[in-house]
């Protein structure tokens, strides 16, 4: 009978996805490095418009220890506050753009816009349009609430967008004809083209952090 007893993990474990990583750098500097460069360079001639993601993890408060992601993205911040993100993975092209993650005086804004009868609704009918292109709409970063938020009726008409703490339009796309050419590019400026009106909303009605560096902060 096997002995099924578990002594943990041995040196070599962790030392195979070091090694594999290493071993296949040049491939990720070929395939996955330099394109993402030159996707960006394309989108953007200032090469500071996007922060490039680097490829090892924070896991100092994670439990999570793996070192490497398995993704490579970059995004942009608007002055308005809202961000453009793109990042290639083993599911293809992801595209997304909005607010990802507010701080709690921006998703103070962002609800009393939604629950404005005037801005709720003009949200509300900014959203339709991108999804009919094909993009899916989502609270970003943070799950949304399971009831209404303090002070919010629960059943206010606009409840849905009101439980929210970020709002994103985002797609994965799997085509190869798109992913592995330079239609690539021609679709992450539809993809942010499409998702503009809702992002010039947030922008007039949600704006930048104004909390002080911090936890919640910039």
């Amino acid at each position: 009978m096997t002995d099924t007893s578990f002594a943990g993990f041995p040196p070599e474990a962790t030392q195979f996805y070091a090694e594999f990583w290493l071993a296949n750098k040049p491939l990720w500097e070929q395939a996955v490095r330099a394109p993402m460069r030159a996707l960006l360079d394309a989108l953007d001639p200032d090469p500071g418009a996007f922060h490039v993601f680097r490829p090892n993890r924070d896991v100092r408060f994670s439990a999570d220890k793996s070192p490497y992601k398995v993704q490579h993205g970059a995004g942009a911040t608007s002055p308005g506050g809202t961000i453009r993100y793109v990042h290639i993975s083993a599911d293809g092209l992801f595209i997304a753009s909005g607010c990802y993650m507010l701080a709690p005086d921006q998703v103070a804004r962002m609800r009393a816009s939604i629950d404005d009868e005037e801005t709720g609704e003009e949200l509300r009918g900014l959203l339709p349009p991108v999804e009919d292109a094909g993009l899916e709409i989502g609270p970003g970063g943070a799950p949304p609430l399971k009831t209404a938020p303090r002070g919010y009726p629960r059943d206010h008409p606009r409840i849905e967008l009101l439980r929210f703490k970020g709002l994103v339009a985002f797609e994965t796309v799997v085509d190869p004809e798109v992913v592995e050419t330079a239609a690539a590019l021609e679709r992450v400026r539809t993809s942010w083209e499409t998702a503009a009106p809702m992002n010039a909303w947030l922008e007039r009605n949600v704006g930048p952090s104004t909390a002080p560096p911090g936890r919640f902060g910039r």
